[in-house]
């Protein structure tokens, strides 16, 4: 495996980051008219099909989070990000081939078992730096990744100008240039020595789930970012119906509102999760931050105007301080050699929420967003604030509890 490098260039792995979520975000704004293109289908039946297709991403990605991550405990962290990003760039090719929804169908598996880039990337954060600083380090990961995902719709959405395959080209070249990268410049962080065998009765959600169970403070903050994660759900499924619902916004409007979140997540975890921590302490920033979540949901439910709904969104923002500190708390109480296990079961938790959430999310939108009883399209924003509350008072109280 050769030399193990002591001080990585954390630049380098958050390019990667970057490069694997611009990839993600490439493909978002062609996938309509490409899934109506494979399917001969109108707007409407597409959108139950793409539903089906987050759905089979999510399901992978539960599934073998754990796995990608139990195989960088095992093997190191340089040969799995870089084989999961190889395979996500020969992914993309295959979908922009793609020529039935059955082929398009295999890509959005194959995604979503190689979408463990993230948790790898992680991991080596966790190897090489000391626990006073990995909120500050995983802060900007997420920024990078924030900012790969309002760069990718954007460019996206130009590159499919020229067609609907052309998005995902682009996908597989970046992450290409992100593997060629990777193999010139990217050093194994894990040494032999802090490396544990890969144990199938543990690569498995249940499994993780179990060995994580034996640390109360890790199961609490899980607990906590299930709770937190699903009522993140609101945003993504119903944001753009709910906006043109009840403002009438245009396409135009729902991408620059994304997108301006997005870059406010960029700012806040890629500038301020380090001086937040320095200064509040990462216990503190993890409760205080997610509070503003509450009141983000509230002013969004209730919103008169399309600047109240926005500045929902500034409020929930600051809530991006929260997940690093939460990861910098998790990581001092897991072993050494089982840092890719924790960001696995982290996944798998990210994408239980991602298959549930939606559907739940979508079917109280429709039972508040018709003539009959009672309108009010802002409802799944009311759910999502109940479940941030039960998120704050779970945080608080594992945090009290086990934080010495």
């Amino acid at each position: 495996m050769g030399k193990v490098q002591k001080n990585p260039t954390l630049g380098l792995i958050a390019f990667i980051v970057f490069i694997d979520m611009a990839g993600i975000g490439l493909i978002v704004p062609v996938m309509p008219t490409l899934v109506m293109d494979l399917s001969g289908e109108g707007v409407d039946r597409a959108a139950e099909i793409g539903g089906w297709l987050l759905f089979a991403y999510a399901i992978m990605q539960f599934v073998f989070s754990p796995i990608i991550g139990g195989l960088s405990d095992h093997f190191g962290r340089r040969p799995v990000l870089l084989i999961t990003l190889a395979a996500l760039g020969i992914d993309y090719a295959l979908m922009a081939w793609a020529p039935s929804l059955f082929w398009l169908f295999i890509g959005r598996m194959i995604s979503g078992v190689m979408g463990a880039t993230w948790a790898a990337a992680n991991s080596c954060v966790a190897d090489v730096v000391e626990p006073a600083k990995r909120g500050s380090v995983y802060g900007i990961l997420g920024g990078a990744g924030a900012a790969g995902f309002v760069l990718g719709p954007a460019l996206g959405g130009a590159l499919g100008l020229f067609g609907d395959r052309v998005p995902f080209m682009a996908a597989s070249v970046l992450c290409v240039i992100g593997v060629a990268y990777g193999v010139y410049a990217l050093k194994e962080t894990l040494p032999t020595e802090k490396r544990r065998r890969f144990d199938f009765a543990r690569a498995n959600p249940f499994g993780t789930m179990l060995q994580m169970a034996k640390t109360p403070l890790v199961l609490g903050c899980l607990i906590c970012i299930f709770f937190m994660q699903l009522a993140a759900q609101s945003n993504f499924a119903v944001w753009s119906y709910y906006g043109a619902l009840k403002f009438n916004w245009s396409p135009l409007t729902i991408g620059a509102t994304v997108a301006l979140f997005g870059m406010l997540l960029a700012v806040i975890q890629g500038l301020l999760v380090g001086k937040a921590i320095d200064r509040f302490g990462a216990v503190r920033t993890a409760v205080w931050s997610l509070v503003f979540g509450i009141p983000s949901y509230l002013i969004i439910g209730f919103a008169g105007s399309t600047s109240i709904a926005i500045l929902g969104l500034i409020v929930g923002s600051i809530t991006g301080l929260t997940f690093p500190a939460m990861q910098s708390l998790m990581t001092v109480k897991i072993s050494e050699d089982a840092q890719g296990e924790l960001q696995g079961a982290i996944g798998s938790i990210v994408s239980l929420t991602a298959i549930f959430g939606p559907p739940v999310m979508t079917a109280v939108f429709g039972a508040y967003a018709d003539k009959e009883g009672i309108f009010f399209p802002g409802a799944p924003y009311m759910l999502a604030a109940t479940l941030m509350m039960a998120a704050v008072l779970i945080l608080w109280r594992t945090l009290k509890l086990h934080v010495v």
